[in-house]
């Protein structure tokens, strides 16, 4: 099951850099997971955050809000937390880049092996939330 979904995985990955030739929203995630690669590689030793650490993960702009109200209340009753965002959705990533209240906003990378077990060895969160 695993190769199928990796395998899965792989073809989507293979569309969407075909898709980005011709379609700008899709242009921008990818061209934006390629380019922050550097930024979430060893997230931890260049950033050094001084509290721990929490992943919020939502995947558009819709899940960013419904997930609004907690982050807010993670900033506001524990200042000391370092908060990485991240989205998976361009129109999300665009539109919520510079948000005040995270430390970080990324693009997730694409669930190949190899990028998750880099996406979170690099920022080995103390907690993870994924805005469902």
């Amino acid at each position: 099951m695993r190769a199928i979904y990796n395998l899965g995985i792989a073809l989507f990955s293979a569309v969407m850099h075909a898709a980005s030739l011709f379609n700008e929203k899709v242009r921008l995630g990818v061209r934006g997971r390629k380019a922050q690669r550097d930024q979430w590689n060893n997230y931890r030793a260049k950033h050094n955050p001084k509290g721990p650490l929490v992943w919020v993960h939502c995947s558009s702009l819709g899940e960013f809000e419904q997930g609004r109200p907690l982050i807010e209340a993670l900033r506001r009753e524990r200042p000391e937390v370092h908060i990485v965002l991240t989205f998976f959705s361009p129109s999300g990533f665009t539109i919520r880049c510079k948000y005040e209240l995270a430390d970080a906003v990324l693009y997730l990378p694409f669930d190949t092996p190899g990028n998750a077990r880099d996406f979170v060895r690099s920022l080995a969160p103390d907690a993870v939330v994924f805005v469902k």
